[in-house]
């Protein structure tokens, strides 16, 4: 398929999901962050079965930083990223942006009480209030199926300095249907349970059926991979884990950009 064609593909894709989710973002996920904030992390540990942690440092250990670097954390929520870059760095810049005012609070408590510093901006990440070439690291985690994720792509990629790279991670769709089919069961029990048992709001619990038809429409890994390439990113590299369920993508702006 030519690059025209996988574009339009990939746009056509991407109207789908803004139809299909445009009420539920635009009305409801700010209130279910909301209540999410307080609890994120350890229900997710919760509905991971403890590998939480371990999917976020495996994606950390891809994310490649030096001395002094600009780095700016999209979707940062409770600021772990940001958090364990610091640890890895200790004299980065880091960025972090979030439509979430509560998970954002969240977030700079606990970067307050390591005794750290993440600048903090709250705002819609499909457009980005920063100046071309101002990043040499942008990550985005947990969150694409959340978004206009082309149009969030390109942003990330004004707002890089050339040669400057893109981390993503995110549940995917895996492209096994059999695998995807039981790992949507699993996810409907575990977000029942979690509900159950970090008593989410009445917005949170109808939220359930959406956090799975988000991944259903969502990219698998090697589609991803696609887009990012068709959005002009060089050196598309990924890896996944559990039959695909998770993915790591690495991405650089072109040096000529």
């Amino acid at each position: 398929m030519a690059n025209g064609e996988r574009t339009l593909s990939f746009s056509t894709q991407e109207n789908r999901r803004e139809q299909e989710f445009k009420q539920v973002w635009v009305e409801s996920l700010d209130d279910v962050f909301t209540d999410l904030a307080q609890y994120y992390d350890r229900a997710n540990h919760v509905a991971s079965l403890g590998l939480w942690g371990w999917f976020r440092k495996r994606f950390v250990s891809t994310i490649d930083v030096k001395s002094g670097q600009r780095v700016l954390d999209l979707c940062a929520g409770t600021n772990a990223i940001g958090i364990a870059l610091l640890k890895k760095q200790s004299d980065l810049q880091v960025h972090a942006m979030d439509r979430s005012e509560a998970m954002q609070t969240v977030g700079q408590e606990s970067a307050a009480k390591r005794g750290l510093h993440i600048d903090s901006t709250i705002g819609d990440v499909h457009d980005l209030p920063f100046s071309d070439n101002t990043y040499d690291v942008v990550t985005l985690q947990f969150a694409s199926r959340h978004l206009r994720i082309m149009d969030v792509c390109r942003e990330v990629q004004r707002v890089l300095k050339p040669g400057g790279h893109f981390y993503h991670c995110d549940m995917m769709r895996p492209a096994n249907r059999i695998v995807a089919w039981n790992y949507y069961m699993y996810l409907r029990f575990c977000m029942n349970l979690t509900a159950l048992i970090f008593r989410s709001s009445t917005v949170a619990h109808g939220a359930k059926e959406y956090f799975i038809d988000a991944i259903r429409l969502f990219y698998s890994a090697e589609e991803f991979t696609g887009l990012l390439g068709d959005v002009g990113f060089e050196n598309v590299s990924s890896e996944t884990l559990l039959s695909g369920m998770i993915g790591y993508h690495k991405a650089m702006k072109p040096l000529d950009t």
